[in-house]
């Protein structure tokens, strides 16, 4: 049956992170389901945090990678939006796998208001389900 191949061919799982200096909230989902959950957040910095990174990549194996990119609300960038995205550089140089870039406003403050224990990891969920609505949007 080609359309089951062409279907499997299209599933892709990922990673999230809600990028912050102190912490980054982490992610799981995929296109099969198009439902993402969040994992753990991070408390860690330099090595240690890719250490971690590093663990949970091997354990969930994405395809890719998404990063929540922040932006003041009438979308200019600001200094955490230079950090989101060199961070987004840093996976792809370490772990060459394609990483995708998402507008991330608001997120955290979504997951807050959800009553979300791990805002952070609630906050990757939220970026990730917004990057997988776009995929569907653009096969559509």
């Amino acid at each position: 049956m080609p359309e089951a191949a062409t279907v499997a061919a299209r599933e892709q799982s990922f990673l999230a992170f809600d990028f912050g200096t102190r912490r980054v909230g982490v992610a799981s989902g995929n296109t099969l389901l198009g439902h993402a959950q969040g994992l753990r957040t991070i408390q860690a910095e330099g090595d240690a945090r890719f250490a971690a990174i590093a663990r949970l990549i091997r354990e969930w194996q994405p395809d890719a990678l998404v990063v929540g990119v922040p932006f003041h609300p009438d979308g200019a960038e600001h200094e955490n939006t230079r950090r989101a995205r060199r961070f987004a550089r840093q996976l792809h140089g370490r772990f060459r796998l394609p990483v995708h870039e998402v507008d991330e406003r608001y997120t955290t403050t979504e997951a807050l208001a959800a009553g979300a224990r791990d805002a952070d990891a609630a906050a990757a969920a939220l970026i990730l389900e917004q990057h997988l609505r776009s995929l569907e949007q653009a096969a559509a």
